[in-house]
């Protein structure tokens, strides 16, 4: 199952945050999972580090690198039609973090967390 990792799934698996749900943890730690993670996350993530509003266990440019790596994460990048289909989304998708994320999905077959 392919599954795309929205920005608090991904920071609270690898701070083992028992926010994130016992199957949620189940579902990401399975060796059958590809795991995804959009660089708008990874963005979000720096931004809101930059301005103290998202401590880190380590500095972002040792933290990312290294939790990708550990647990095969993907990075999926931004494309221009992505940003063209953005002007198609309704409403209820506020955060500018969230609202890329959601574009991936019908055209890669993920599931979110």
């Amino acid at each position: 199952m392919n599954v795309l990792l929205d920005t608090h799934a991904f920071l609270w698996f690898i701070e083992g945050n028992p926010r994130l749900s016992a199957n949620a943890r189940e579902m990401i730690r399975n060796p059958e999972t590809e795991l995804f993670l959009s660089i708008a996350s990874l963005w979000e993530i720096a931004i809101k580090a930059r301005i103290g509003k998202l401590p880190l266990l380590q500095p972002f440019e040792v933290l990312v690198p290294d939790q990708l790596a550990r647990h095969d994460i993907r990075v999926l990048q931004i494309d221009i039609p992505h940003l063209v289909s953005l002007t198609l989304l309704p409403d209820h998708h506020r955060d500018p973090f969230d609202r890329p994320l959601f574009r991936f999905l019908p055209v890669t077959c993920m599931s979110s967390l």
